[in-house]
């Protein structure tokens, strides 16, 4: 059977507070809508409905942008805001002949799992709807029940006496039927009410006066069901998600000085006895084999790192592989292209770029390394920069095994260094170098004797 998700994402908004729509505002790097397209999109047969309004063009591009190729969005455009039943009638003529299941977009947490166990029960004779029971069910919808403890409606909080307020179960406006019971119930839906609108919610009283069994579930922790409506509830649940990422990650082998202090904003492929400290970010595709070792107030991105790798204290790592045994930092800036040999060591301020740095190469600091090749063995002395753009174009600078690179020389690429050639400290390199050849391209020196240093003249 086919599977319909229309997912709402056409509310501006109005309390972020901000010109971007609010389903565009971002949770763990990714807009919030993008995380319920991710979750739908791994259900059996999904085909995927977003119903977008305010700032509907610039959601599209957003999902269209990081949406797979494979996986297919239609849009529909809810131009007037008239509540959640008109927005879902606006995906009406794309629906399937079998499941609908009615997302939000600002509700980023909802697990497949429990849309899995809302989905199981769902035929002819029976929908299902999602609820959640709170301490404190001030502004939600409270689910009204018969003798026989059966779903019969749901009311709005601003429509409710004082008795059905004081009603702990809610609605989560997460709901599935049949699309011949949605196509049937829909058009009877009407606006008299205090918001004037067209509830979705609606629907369950006409479910149980078409003798339709409404079967509530309810998800594993009411987080999953928390809507945004404020930046405060926007960071709120990125804690929530963050604390849920730890929890996982623990549970695969990674220890962390403070789970309460970490951020994943992307994928993360870990394998055993990982140690992360305070503040560190991984960002994108991440791989962190055995043994690795992250200190703290680290950035790391869409980046390889092999067993037993080393990041010291507040480095930034992009696009980077770092290689067995390897170690960077403190205060490493490891840029797109950077690959490190094993046993690799690139010390503080040390910048790379498009640069290979083979087994046991050694960079202790201050210096730059872009668009580069250095062989196994390798040493590279302090302030050494490799020259690689001429303003116009890049060049590429590649040095042999076991070279010996003194300190504050300049490599003006493109140029060739041999294996084994000594450069000598303080030296601007523009020619090629034999191999075990000794480079010296300073200035000379000059001594003058007796010289007087310039003395201050008295003021007139």
């Amino acid at each position: 059977m086919t599977l319909d998700v229309v997912i709402l994402a056409a509310g501006q908004g109005t309390r972020m507070r901000s010109k971007t729509p609010k389903v565009l505002h971002k949770l763990a790097g990714r807009p919030l809508v993008q995380h319920v397209v991710d979750t739908a999109a791994g259900l059996d047969n999904a085909r995927l409905h977003v119903v977008v309004g305010h700032g509907g063009e610039t959601v599209r591009e957003a999902l269209s942008a990081s949406t797979s190729d494979d996986r297919e969005l239609a849009f529909c455009e809810q131009t007037e805001q008239k509540g959640t039943g008109h927005a879902v009638a606006q995906a009406l003529d794309g629906l399937g002949d079998g499941k609908v299941l009615v997302l939000y977009g600002d509700v980023p947490l909802i697990q497949a799992r429990t849309l899995d166990t809302l989905l199981e029960g769902v035929d002819e004779q029976h929908m299902a709807l999602l609820t959640v029971t709170l301490d404190d069910p001030t502004g939600y919808g409270r689910i009204v029940r018969n003798g026989s403890d059966a779903v019969v409606a749901i009311v709005e909080h601003k429509d409710a006496d004082a008795k059905q307020r004081t009603i702990r179960e809610c609605n989560t406006g997460i709901m599935a039927m049949t699309s011949a019971q949605l196509q049937r119930w829909l058009p009877q839906l009407s606006a008299e009410n205090a918001q004037g609108e067209y509830y979705l919610t609606d629907v369950i009283a006409m479910a149980a006066a078409d003798g339709v069994e409404v079967k509530a579930a309810q998800p594993s922790s009411p987080v999953e069901v928390e809507g945004i409506n404020d930046r405060r509830q926007l960071a709120s649940l990125e804690r929530a998600f963050q604390h849920r990422q730890a929890d996982r990650l623990m549970a695969a082998g990674v220890s962390f000085a403070d789970p309460e202090r970490f951020d994943l904003r992307g994928d993360v492929t870990v394998g055993r006895d990982i140690q992360i400290d305070v503040n560190v970010i991984l960002e994108g595709q991440v791989t962190l084999e055995d043994d690795v070792v992250i200190g703290p107030n680290c950035v790391i991105k869409d980046s390889i790192l092999r067993r037993g790798a080393l990041v010291k204290a507040n480095s930034h790592l992009e696009g980077v592989e770092m290689g067995e045994g390897s170690d960077c930092g403190p205060f490493a800036r490891l840029r797109p292209g950077t690959r490190l040999g094993g046993r690799a060591h690139v010390g503080n301020f040390v910048e790379t770029k498009n640069a290979t740095l083979g087994d046991g190469v050694k960079a202790g600091h201050l210096s730059y390394l872009g668009d580069t090749e250095i062989g196994r063995d390798t040493n590279i002395g302090a302030g050494t920069v490799t020259c690689n753009y001429d303003g116009i174009n890049k060049h590429r600078t590649l040095i042999g095994e076991c070279v010996f690179v003194g300190s504050n020389s300049s490599l003006v690429a493109p140029v060739t260094i041999g294996n084994g050639a000594t450069i000598a400290a303080g030296s601007t390199i523009t020619r090629a170098v034999a191999d075990d050849e000794l480079a010296i391209g300073r200035s000379r020196q000059v001594v003058k004797q007796g010289w007087q240093r310039p003395v201050k003249m008295p003021k007139s």
